[in-house]
């Protein structure tokens, strides 16, 4: 590694060698991460060893394989494809996913939008994905989905897929006693036969030898590992929730690096309501996570939020390429998602003009008078914010009585009834720039909240609030003629990773 932190390969210094597309991956620089167990390369390739017939992440501890071994795969697909079986000591199913955003050429953004939708669960509904339907949402033949995801990854959508749903089977036969039924309906696959079959014929083995002592339920849930890569700043992260938490809903401490809360998911035409519990395991670049026996049923889309709540698949090595000259100190720093796209939309129109305290404010009178309660093992976690529906019902009065203005009071209901009709879906699946156009139609829904939603409810990284006067005095144009459009025509350079500028220049500006 050079003095700057490029790898050097074979002579040529390269600023990303460990692109996950099979065309750039580059082996020796690969090695060189697995030689140094380098956490920041987890889930961004895979090793396969040919002694072995095993693939392992680059942070595995096993005995460092001689580098004729061994070769090297941008996604487990690829491993799974070329015939090669999960580590059970380094479990490739705990490593961070590989998320990649770019402004290249069409096919390439095409194939890589594909991969995300096959990523999201909740773009699918109640129905299992298909390389049909996923077409039909790209608006593109089959047969071009098929085209240009192979080249792209080595593997078809199928194979992709095929190799998700194994994965996400293997993490709840190590780490939960769900039966091997529930296991199988709950990885996407139609019947227990064909996820025997599946199972049997990828990995070699029947899935309840994978069953871990000790994966049993407890008072304090289920306990579950998800990996991420570092650099991590997870007080950061822990005191934007914590400045933001709903009495009731919400319980973040920050010095046992812990959030709690409640939560409620729609799947199947059924609520399934409980409270979840995350604990940040920094030595091993984890989260811990414990669920409630009631969201058992709905563990694989717990998780999937989870991750996206606290920006587990971000990689700072390609954000900080971009980001870290302008701010150097917010290299640890990723972005705050949630746990609910509809809570958050309605939480960012509180929000709109007022300080994080006054919102914080709003938003709890609206959990006391319209959340359901509920019970939990935790004194600190007693209601559930409300759903879409009560608020969609809640008339102006009675928002007002909470001292919401009007123009607030009836976005918050058009945002409620969008969602409760599923007119508006509001998770990293969904299409962006649609999205962004669809809130703004809604009452009292500008630029600012559009965005700031976009940033933290579909994950876009490429969100940015223009007009936020936070932001104006962060990057020093306040004062000026226009200041959006200073904000704007300075953060160009920062492409595609605008999201996370923006909660650099916050957080330099917090005492």
């Amino acid at each position: 590694m050079s003095e700057n932190g490029e790898w050097l390969v074979g002579g040529c210094v390269s600023s990303d060698p460990m692109r996950t597309d099979a065309v750039t991956l580059q082996p020796d620089a690969c090695y060189l991460a697995l030689q140094a167990r380098d956490a920041r390369f987890d889930g961004r390739f895979f090793i396969g060893v040919t002694s072995t017939g095993v693939y392992c992440r680059p942070v595995c501890k096993v005995r460092l394989p001689r580098r004729e071994n061994c070769r090297f795969f941008g996604h487990a697909a690829q491993a799974e494809s070329a015939g090669f079986r999960p580590c059970l000591r380094c479990r490739p199913e705990l490593a961070p996913h590989s998320i990649v955003w770019s402004i290249q050429d069409a096919s390439y953004i095409l194939a890589h939008q594909a991969a995300r939708l096959l990523d999201e669960p909740e773009a699918w509904g109640d129905e299992p994905a298909s390389v049909e339907q996923l077409a039909a949402k790209l608006g593109v033949s089959d047969r071009h989905v098929r085209r240009i995801f192979e080249a792209q990854f080595g593997v078809s959508p199928v194979q992709y897929l095929q190799t998700r749903r194994l994965l996400t089977a293997k993490q709840l036969l190590a780490d939960t006693d769900l039966p091997i039924t529930q296991v199988a309906l709950m990885s996407g696959y139609s019947s227990v036969r064909r996820f025997n079959a599946a199972f049997v014929g990828h990995y070699g083995l029947n899935p309840t030898r994978l069953r871990r002592e000790g994966a049993s339920r407890s008072p304090q849930g289920m306990a579950i590992r998800l990996g991420y890569r570092p650099p991590y700043d997870v007080a950061a992260m822990l005191g934007f929730f914590g400045q933001r938490a709903i009495a009731g809903v919400e319980r973040v401490d920050v010095q046992t690096g812990t959030l709690a809360r409640t939560l409620a998911i729609e799947s199947g035409g059924h609520l399934h309501a409980g409270w979840l519990e995350a604990t940040f395991d920094s030595e091993r670049n984890q989260l811990v996570l414990r669920v409630s026996e009631s969201l058992r049923p709905v563990l694989p889309l717990v998780i999937h939020r989870l991750r996206a709540a606290l920006d587990l698949d971000a990689d700072p090595d390609a954000i900080n390429a971009v980001l870290h000259a302008g701010f150097p100190r917010g290299d640890g720093l990723r972005v705050p998602g949630s746990m609910s796209g509809y809570e958050i939309a309605v939480r960012a129109v509180l929000g709109q003009q007022i300080t994080v305290a006054a919102a914080r404010t709003l938003a709890q009178r609206m959990v006391d008078r319209f959340g359901v309660p509920i019970e939990t093992p935790h004194p600190g976690l007693t209601r559930l914010f409300p759903e879409p529906a009560a608020l969609a019902q809640a008339g102006g009065d009675a928002l007002g009585q909470l001292g919401i203005v009007k123009q607030r009071q009836a976005a918050i209901v058009a945002i409620a009834q969008a969602v409760a009709d599923k007119r508006l879906q509001l998770h990293g699946g969904a299409d962006v720039q649609a999205t962004i156009e669809a809130l703004k139609q809604l009452p009292g829904i500008g630029d600012w909240t559009a965005q700031y939603i976009a940033m933290r409810a579909l994950r876009w990284p490429d969100a940015f609030p223009a007009g936020d006067v936070a932001l104006h005095k962060a990057l020093g144009v306040r004062d000026g003629p226009s200041p959006a459009r200073a904000a704007q025509e300075a953060s160009q350079p920062w492409k595609p990773w605008r999201s996370y500028a923006v909660i650099r220049a916050w957080a330099a500006m917090a005492p």
